[in-house]
């Protein structure tokens, strides 16, 4: 059993993730969140595993973002494959920027130092037709990760 679990996404995700679009009252059993557990998990490998073999039959290793969007149109999930490329485009031009910026950048000790700490913060939110919300992130100074809830 312990093996199964391993393979899982991490339960406290998935209940924060639900908790997220209930009601601030709304109650969530263990049940309930062991079932969208094993659900999200297999949905993530069905899609990642259509992927993969795109990347196979080319001769390839590594599955990119590109990847997993046309797995997802070709897995008939056309609603999610386009919310998924427009935030896809948007992140790689937050990417670009960022990157810019940093060779902007002065290059000293203190900026290597602060750039070596992460703190996402959010930068934009883009909405997909059916309500899911996907949040870019900023890489500011710090430590830690800020909930963007």
């Amino acid at each position: 059993m312990e093996e199964e679990q391993d393979k899982l996404l991490p339960i406290a995700n998935v209940g924060r993730i639900m908790k997220q679009i209930l009601p601030p009252t709304a109650k969530i059993s263990k049940e309930a969140k062991q079932t969208m557990q094993e659900c999200a998990t297999e949905f993530i490998s069905f899609v990642t595993g259509e992927a993969s073999d795109k990347c196979h039959k080319e001769n390839r290793k590594t599955v990119n973002g590109d990847d997993i969007c046309w797995a997802l149109g070709s897995l008939g999930f056309d609603d999610y494959a386009e919310a998924i490329v427009r935030y896809l485009h948007r992140y790689r031009e937050v990417e670009r920027e960022r990157s810019a910026n940093q060779h902007k950048a002065s290059g000293t000790e203190q900026d290597i130092e602060e750039s070596n700490h992460i703190n996402f913060q959010p930068q934009q939110q883009i909405e997909a037709p059916n309500g899911i919300e996907f949040r870019i992130l900023d890489k500011g100074n710090g430590s830690s990760f800020t909930n963007p809830s």
